[in-house]
């Protein structure tokens, strides 16, 4: 055999062995991703409804079933699971470059650059009147059904309409203020960032980084610190260093985000919402009752507190989890979609039950792309192993 074919062979070596060594994390990556897509399906439809609507409509349960559309006979995802998709696709394009060329920009500079494409599709245009000539980092902007305009946040929308017009740069400074915004639309899609960590960073950073893909477009400290606390926590459950319970895990967050936003304003208050959350999941009260007390979830630290108190007490129960997230008079969908980011991670895609994985949008490609976080990119810059299906995915936009 020549010296070509045995290098090559153990470079493929050494590929499926990345590939097994990531293996393991795949059930709880795939529960995180489509869980959060559960949650945001099951809660979308009665986002704007209140308590005695949902009770009369629903049952005193509220809602616990999907709501298929008439049309597409599907469980709808909303604005929530479709920046979470665009995120990862931005996450995995800047690891590619990194693997391929040697060097990379700031994560957030790659996941800035897709919510620009996201909001192209959010933009009143239709597939067909996409310029296939422009530069595109998003494979995603391949796929129709994510045209789809399901109610997108107000900040969302203004802050990169703004970034769009103004931005002359490419990536902005994150750090300039461009509103005092504290809604949800920064923390609900930042799963992917915790998915896609492989131990080359330190958690910190990891943290960090999840919070400015949140300040891309919420400045306010309460828009972005709750993003970075819920990036520890799905990742302590998914990539676990020693034996944790979730009690332990929301706590060592509280500590990480004290010592990593030591200087910022409302510091105090998120910690004590994670506070109340732990306190409240030990009660025998009612989970509207419970979740009333935290908050209705418009705001990212009460959208927080209100996932991990279902989280806490519902851990072993994917279903009760979700269905107690969105049945309250608030922003059901988001509520819903971040209880089912951590819910997912806690119990696994393998137990989540089969009603969920029936009739949900865009199930299989969401399954795919939480594959490929945990894959994440195997080629090398000098290796001569190359994934055509990957580089067209991730270095190509899918052309």
């Amino acid at each position: 055999m020549s010296p070509v074919n045995n290098t090559e062979t153990e470079e493929m070596r050494k590929v499926e062995e990345k590939r097994r060594e990531r293996e393991v994390y795949r059930d709880k990556i795939r529960g995180c991703l489509f869980g959060g897509a559960v949650g945001d399906a099951l809660g979308y439809p009665i986002e704007f409804m209140k308590e005695d609507a949902i009770w009369k409509k629903y049952g005193q349960r509220g809602i616990t079933i999907y709501e298929l559309d008439a049309k597409k006979r599907k469980a709808l995802i909303s604005d929530d699971t479709q920046m979470t998709l665009f995120t990862a696709n931005g996450i995995l394009v800047g690891e590619t470059r990194g693997c391929l060329r040697g060097m990379m920009g700031p994560v957030a500079a790659y996941v800035y650059e897709a919510y620009l494409e996201w909001f192209e599709t959010q933009n009143i245009y239709d597939i067909a009147g996409i310029k296939k000539d422009v530069r595109r980092i998003c494979w995603l902007m391949n796929v129709p059904e994510l045209y789809a305009t399901r109610v997108p946040g107000n900040t969302c929308i203004s802050a990169l309409e703004e970034l769009k017009n103004h931005s002359k740069y490419g990536y902005p400074d994150v750090i300039r203020k461009r509103n005092d915004s504290k809604g949800n639309g920064g923390l609900m899609r930042v799963a992917p960032m915790a998915l896609d960590y492989h131990g080359g960073e330190t958690l910190d950073a990891v943290d960090q980084e999840g919070g400015e893909i949140a300040r891309i477009t919420h400045c306010h400290t309460l828009g972005y610190m709750p993003a970075a606390f819920l990036v520890h926590v799905i990742n302590r459950i998914v990539y676990p260093q020693r034996e944790m319970s979730l009690e332990d895990i929301i706590l060592e967050a509280k500590d990480t985000i004290r010592r990593i936003y030591k200087d910022e304003d409302h510091l105090a208050e998120l910690l004590a919402i994670a506070d109340l959350a732990l306190t409240l999941a030990e009660n025998q009260d009612d989970d509207v009752s419970n979740i009333h007390r935290i908050g209705a979830g418009w705001v990212a630290e009460e959208t927080l507190g209100i996932a991990l108190y279902c989280a806490l007490r519902y851990r072993n129960d994917f279903s009760h989890g979700i269905i107690a997230a969105v049945n309250h008079s608030g922003d059901s969908d988001t509520t819903g979609a971040v209880a089912g980011n951590i819910l997912g991670a806690l119990c696994g895609y393998e137990a989540i039950d089969q009603r969920w994985k029936e009739d949900l949008e865009l199930s299989d490609l969401i399954l795919e792309i939480a594959d490929d976080l945990c894959y994440g990119c195997v080629m090398e810059e000098y290796g001569s192993y190359r994934d055509p299906v990957w580089i067209r995915k991730y270095m190509e936009g899918g052309r």
